[in-house]
């Protein structure tokens, strides 16, 4: 049974504790402090427009390994055209924008609602949160958003409005957070996507204690 947190409230409780779809409270705030601790115990907000704020740490978690990212033959050829630009943090509002407004198969609605932008915005202002931008010509024409601590990346949305870039957007800003020494990206739950580049499952327990360790 989830807890529930008051809004001043952002003790979050053993994520051994969450129910069996990841869920562990609901309640408390998006300050950008208790989104920082949530995020330190490997915890992250997920809900829809006129909910309460619903708090996940789903086991197993799905991660990317960055010296395991798999870049197709293809992937490729698209990287050695140079047909994309590549750059950080150039454009962090149009990314959670266009994250918010894609259209995903499956979905309805989007669980981007404003006060998540604005909870988001304010870890950027604050360095926390970066943006990765795929552009053609002077168009953005694919991205993707997360927040950084220490020598770990939680990713949380990623768009493209052409193929392929949001995929040479993902793979250049891998190899940025490798060179960078961070050891392992957060992609929260499944994606074909992102098992294709070499995502992979690991327990919760092993998250966690990864976390601790390369978080200072």
């Amino acid at each position: 049974m989830p807890f529930f947190l008051s809004h001043e409230q952002n003790n979050f409780p053993d994520v051994e504790l969450a129910d069996e779809d990841g869920l562990l409270a609901f309640g408390s705030n998006l300050s950008v402090e208790t989104l920082l601790k949530a995020y330190k115990e490997g915890i992250f907000p997920w809900y829809n427009e006129n909910e309460p704020i619903c708090w996940y740490c789903p086991n197993p978690r799905f991660v990317l390994f960055p010296e395991k990212l798999r870049i197709s033959s293809s992937m490729k050829v698209v990287i050695k055209r140079g047909t994309f630009k590549f750059t950080v943090d150039r454009n962090f509002a149009g990314v959670m924008k266009n994250c918010r407004i894609a259209k995903r198969k499956g979905e309805q609605g989007t669980w981007i609602t404003p006060d998540i932008e604005t909870a988001y915005h304010s870890l950027f202002e604050n360095g926390f949160a970066h943006s990765a931008e795929a552009w053609h010509n002077t168009k953005m024409a694919g991205g993707l958003y997360g927040v950084q601590l220490g020598r770990v990346f939680f990713g949380e949305s990623m768009f493209t409005d052409e193929s392929n870039a949001s995929k040479f957007a993902f793979i250049k800003y891998v190899q940025l957070l490798q060179e960078k020494g961070v050891g392992i990206i957060d992609c929260q739950v499944y994606t074909a996507h992102l098992e294709s580049l070499g995502a992979e499952f690991i327990t919760r327990k092993d998250f966690t204690k990864l976390l601790r360790m390369l978080i200072n």
